[in-house]
């Protein structure tokens, strides 16, 4: 599924409360569009999201999903409506020093 076919479903679907770096500020919230970086912590009460790869009966499409009190996300880590979690997932600042190599916690801009 494109993750533009459910943005009327998202509560903040273009990322406007700062929740990511700006080189994640793009449809995908990552630098990459093959590979996502978020901290897996829901953003209600600090539980850990499941990943539900056929979706939920609900949510007929792959997210993250918060067992706990029901909070789902999108595969770019955006929050839907009506759920506990206020914000979408935190990207953390991160970059890539080679094609398999990923560091997380700096980019270029802090290290």
């Amino acid at each position: 599924m494109a993750l533009e076919e459910h943005s009327g479903e998202l509560r903040d679907p273009d990322s406007d409360v700062n929740q990511q770096p700006d080189y994640a500020r793009n449809a995908v919230r990552s630098i990459r569009d093959d590979i996502f970086v978020a901290v897996g912590i829901c953003t209600h009460l600090g539980c850990v999201p499941n990943y539900e790869p056929d979706g939920r009966a609900e949510v007929k499409h792959a997210l993250f999903f918060c067992p706990c009190h029901g909070s789902k996300f999108d595969l770019a880590g955006r929050v839907f409506k009506g759920v506990p979690a206020p914000t979408n997932l935190i990207i953390p600042p991160h970059q890539y020093l080679g094609n398999n190599v990923l560091e997380i916690g700096s980019d270029a801009t802090t290290s």
